[in-house]
C-alpha cells in the first residue's frame, strides 16, 4: 500500500538529520519548513539528552521548521524544547542500577560505567546530569561527565546506565550483556564505538513517541521515521513508514520500509520532498 503524505515526522539526529559536521542542511530545513507549513509537525527522536538538543533546535530558529518536542535518551525522556521542560522520564532505580553494574563488570571486565539523569530542564543545576566511574572514557567529542565513586553512580535514579569498553564493538558488548541482563533493562546502542546503553525495560524511541503523541495530541497514525542505528529499530518498525539511511547498521536496514541516501546527501529531505517542497 502506498504511504503518504505523513501526518507526523520523527527523526534521529546523529547520522541521520545532521551531517558529519553537525549541521542541518539548508535543503533539509527548507523541506521541514514546508512540512510545518502544511500542518505536519517534526519531532526529534534521539539518544541525546536534553542538554544536547539546543545545538540542533537552534539551527531551526527563525525558520518555519520550528521544533517543539524531542524524545530524548532513546525514549526515556520527553522534552519540551520550546519551553525547556522535561515533561516525563522513565528511570532505573538505584537497586536496578547496582544489579546492572555488577553484571556489566562481570561480563565486560574493565568496563567503565556512567549514569545519565533527568532533571526538570536541560540544565537543571540541582541534578548532576552525567556521572561516571573513575577513568570512564567518553565516547563522544564533547565530554561533560563528572567522575564519582561507583556508589554515587548508582545512588540516584537514572534514565540510562552507560557501559563503555573502548576497543570492543558495541554490537559484541550488547550480545554479551543481553543474556545476563534479561528483563532487567532494555539494551541498545547508537554507536559501534564501544558503548552500550541500558534503560527501563520496554523503553525505546517508539515507546517514547507513542507516549508523546498520547500526551500532546500529535497524530501517530501516519508517522514517518528516519534512523540509522540499532536504537532506531523499534521506531522504524512501529512507524507507518520507517526510513533507514544508506549507511545504516544492518539492524536498522532490516527494520525499515525504505532506504534513502546518507546523512551527508540530504537523505531525510530527499524522501520528504515527495510531499513537501
Amino acid at each position: 500500500m502506498t504511504f503518504g503524505p505523513p501526518t507526523l515526522i520523527a527523526s534521529d539526529v546523529d547520522g541521520t538529520l545532521i551531517d558529519d559536521d553537525n549541521r542541518v542542511s539548508a535543503r533539509t530545513v527548507a523541506t521541514l519548513a514546508a512540512a510545518r507549513e502544511a500542518g505536519v509537525e517534526f519531532v526529534l527522536a534521539t539518544g541525546r539528552p536534553p542538554r544536547w538538543i539546543a545545538e540542533i533546535t537552534d539551527q531551526f530558529a527563525d525558520t518555519g521548521a520550528h521544533v517543539r518536542y524531542a524524545v530524548c535518551a532513546n525514549g526515556a525522556i520527553l522534552y519540551d524544547a520550546e519551553h525547556d521542560r522535561v515533561l516525563w522520564s522513565a528511570n532505573l532505580e538505584p537497586d536496578a542500577l547496582v544489579s546492572l553494574g555488577e553484571i556489566a563488570h562481570r561480563v565486560l571486565p574493565g568496563c567503565g560505567i556512567a549514569a545519565e539523569r533527568a532533571g526538570r530542564s536541560a540544565h537543571d543545576a540541582a541534578t548532576p546530569p552525567f556521572v561516571a566511574s573513575a577513568g570512564y572514557e567518553h565516547a563522544w567529542l564533547n565530554p561533560d561527565h563528572i567522575e564519582v565513586g561507583d556508589d554515587e553512580v548508582f545512588g540516584a535514579p537514572a534514565v540510562k546506565l552507560l557501559v563503555r569498553k573502548p576497543g570492543m564493538p558495541s554490537g559484541e558488548m550488547a550480545a554479551r550483556l543481553r543474556p545476563h541482563v534479561g528483563d532487567l533493562a532494555q539494551v541498545t546502542f547508537s554507536t559501534d564505538n564501544g558503548l552500550v546503553e541500558l534503560s527501563v525495560p520496554g523503553t525505546h524511541k517508539a515507546s517514547g513517541l507513542a507516549r508523546l503523541c498520547a500526551e500532546t495530541g500529535l497524530p501517530d497514525d501516519g508517522l514517518i521515521a528516519f534512523g540509522d542505528m540499532p536504537n532506531d529499530v523499534e521506531m522504524l518498525s512501529w512507524a507507518a513508514h520507517g526510513v533507514a539511511m544508506g549507511h545504516s547498521h544492518q539492524a536498522a536496514l532490516d527494520a525499515a520500509d525504505e532506504v534513502t541516501v546518507g546523512n551527508n546527501d540530504d537523505g531525510v529531505a530527499r524522501v520528504l520532498e515527495r510531499w513537501f517542497s
